[in-house]
């Protein structure tokens, strides 16, 4: 028994469980691995959205593949099992993955050789008359044979009906309906008389045959790392048989609603004509009107993934009518402080300037009591206002926006939301958000919360509550005075308002940032030559090295001497700057821990003590290119752009990476402004 559990662990090391994603920016995503064994309660072809971008479920699971030559069938799919088995291990019959266009698996022998393609078509479409939208989620998949014999694919349904964070469990009461039709069957869920999301998968070729059995006790090794449930009970409504002549190809589409009697046929041709209309998409997307001769396709193949890439956080909410971005898949949604950090590299530096514009105007029109929302609720309802930051990461954006754009009527529309957050923080706001009139600087006070971005709580307790006043917060104060002040300034030269006064306005502000200046120097730690985290309610200082005071040197109005940054960065250089980011704790402080993982409350207590962040690169690159101008940067792209390609999530960026070598990465397999900060310096 022993020896059969110790080549299993063998066996299991051999499976390439590198992962790969699809999008079609309304929230619905496909996941899986390289070699098609299922790891994660997230992994499946089909995970729908029932409120974009929220509301996830899985509906189809994957296609169970066999092929019949000369009457030897041949299992193509890989399955890990809750005993620790791994049947069938098709993966030893997979000769190549690629993940461009799309993805492609091909697996064969000596005689064969099968192929399957993978593509979700983007979801959001505008009506040709009207300004009116429509949500299409879909996916399509296509199979080619080539071969010397004929022979016969047989493909199974497997697929279910939940929530994308919950394994599926077989029971008496859940049962799924199917309707067979011509080349098509429609499938249901109804669980104790609930009824589930419709969907159908049609096809160019093949017979049907109605053959329903529950798969027990799947195995999720991902999810059981993760101190999570880890087992998963799937249904199979019957089976595809399809007869194939050398160069026969098929197409199937799996599409949530039912049928439309108006929708064009699934041809053969369906699968190219979806590939050819997502290039030309992003080709529109990534090639500015007036610089042609920078189009998506003059650049690097690296720059094109990224920006590939980057596209895939960019989704549609509902409830706002109108776009956010994903914060990481697969299982965050949008949240303020994340879509606003992120927004640079994914809106700003590829010329998305209509994206921008509209993600900064939604977020600034749902600005109540001066405090910008950190996330929307998935129906009607008031957004949640749980954060200090991403108030002040919306003025340094929206800064950076009107640099990029000079767009001077989009600032006089906003600027009374500015005015709004200064006079809400000088008076006072919820969590006891306020300026100390004695220093002028910005202080909260608030048992049980964390506010910051450094916010993860552990059974009701922040890990790094940060209370009183945080370093990296007054220094994107400082920097949001010094924007009030150049916007009331410009604002006072063009005829938006009362000249007199906006000029007035703009030398109290410019005043203020004075103040503001002297103060940051209270954060100086001269023994140590870098900055205090925070200055508590108490007033005592937090000396603990963390890269926050890097993010304060990082922003476009910096508040501290070139002699202080170049001590800063030379610190954070020696205990904080990793191959894939910074770390989140010096490794010399007792509270570090060196590897993210364990259960979800050991993992949370790690979150933001020691674990690298690989979105901080891009505020370290930013402080040195302003501190070291003439000195080359001390940080080789190579192993993170190694990750982007072949590691974790190919073609995107980890969350998280742990703080010990080798820096395993961890969290979210692909992090929306993690390849934003790559994108905007690479």
């Amino acid at each position: 028994m022993a020896l059969a559990l110790v080549n299993n662990i063998r066996e299991c090391k051999l499976v390439n469980t590198s992962e790969w994603l699809l999008t079609n920016g309304l929230g619905s995503f496909a996941s899986g691995t390289v070699s098609d064994v299922r790891t994660r309660t997230y992994h499946g072809w089909l995970f729908a959205v029932g409120n974009p971008p929220s509301d996830r479920k899985l509906l189809l699971s994957h296609l169970e593949a066999s092929l019949e030559i000369k009457g030897e069938v041949i299992a193509l799919g890989t399955n890990f099992w809750s005993n620790g088995q791994i049947d069938p291990q098709g993966y030893k019959l997979l000769h190549s993955f690629e993940l461009n266009p799309v993805p492609k698996w091909t697996w064969g022998a000596e005689n064969w050789q099968l192929t399957r393609q993978l593509i979700m078509p983007y979801g959001l479409e505008k009506e040709a008359l009207s300004s009116a939208i429509s949500f299409n989620q879909r996916l399509l998949i296509q199979y080619r044979y080539e071969g010397k014999e004929t022979a016969i694919l047989k493909l199974r349904l497997i697929i279910g009906d939940r929530n994308f964070h919950h394994q599926q469990t077989h029971s008496q009461e859940l049962h799924f309906s199917q309707l067979l039709g011509q080349q098509q069957v429609c499938l249901q869920a109804i669980n104790a008389d609930q009824f589930g999301t419709p969907w159908h998968l049609r096809w160019t070729k093949g017979e049907y045959s109605g053959d329903a059995v529950w798969y027990w006790h799947y195995g999720l090794p991902e999810e059981t790392k993760r101190g999570l449930g880890d087992r998963e009970d799937l249904y199979s409504p019957g089976y595809l048989t399809v007869h194939f002549q050398p160069g026969d190809i098929i197409t199937l589409e799996a599409k949530v609603g039912l049928p439309d009697a108006h929708e064009p046929l699934l041809s053969p041709d369906s699968f190219a004509e979806a590939v050819d209309a997502e290039q030309e998409r992003l080709t529109n997307i990534f090639t500015p009107s007036e610089q042609k001769e920078k189009s998506f396709h003059s650049l690097s193949t690296t720059k094109q993934q990224l920006l590939k890439a980057g596209d895939q956080f960019i989704v549609h909410r509902a409830s706002i009518a109108g776009p956010t971005i994903i914060a990481g898949y697969h299982w965050f949604n949008d949240w303020g402080r994340d879509t606003l950090i992120a927004l640079p590299g994914l809106a700003l530096v590829p010329q998305r300037f209509d994206l921008a514009k509209g993600l900064l105007n939604t977020f600034g029109k749902y600005c109540r009591h001066g405090l910008i929302p950190n996330a929307f609720p998935d129906v009607d309802g008031e957004p949640f206002y749980n954060s200090i930051d991403a108030t002040l990461w919306w003025i340094e954006t929206l800064g950076l926006y009107l640099e990029a754009t000079q767009d001077w009527q989009f600032l006089a529309a906003q600027f009374p939301i500015a005015q709004q957050i200064h006079k809400a923080f000088v008076g006072g706001t919820r969590y006891n958000i306020q300026v100390d009139a004695t220093d002028g600087l910005v202080s909260w006070d608030t048992c049980g919360v964390s506010l910051t971005w450094m916010d993860a709580v552990v059974d009701g307790i922040p890990v790094t509550p940060r209370r009183g006043k945080a370093v990296e917060i007054n220094a994107l104060w400082y920097s949001a005075l010094c924007w009030f002040s150049m916007w009331a300034e410009k604002l006072s030269q063009l005829d938006v308002g009362d000249a007199v006064r906006l000029s007035k306005q703009g030398k109290r502000y410019a005043q203020q940032a004075e103040q503001v200046k002297a103060s940051l120097q209270k954060f100086w730690h001269p023994q140590l030559g870098y900055l205090y985290d925070t200055i508590e309610p108490d007033d005592r200082r937090n000396s603990q090295i963390r890269p926050n005071a890097v993010l304060a040197l990082s922003l476009h109005h910096c508040g501290f001497a070139p002699s202080q940054g170049q001590q800063i960065l030379n610190l954070a250089t020696d205990r904080l700057l990793t191959p894939y980011g910074l770390r989140s704790l010096d490794p010399r402080d007792p509270q570090y821990i060196g590897k993210y993982e364990g259960n979800p409350q050991k993992r949370d207590r790690s979150y933001h003590q020691g674990t690298v962040w690989s979105w901080l690169i891009g505020a370290y690159i930013r402080a040195w290119q302003r501190f070291y101008p003439e000195q080359p940067l001390p940080f080789d792209w190579q192993p993170l752009l190694d990750h982007f390609h072949h590691s974790a999530c190919l073609g995107s960026i980890s969350e998280i990476f742990d703080g010990d070598a080798p820096h395993l990465p961890r969290g979210a397999i692909a992090q929306a402004w993690s390849v934003a900060e790559v994108i905007r310096h690479l």
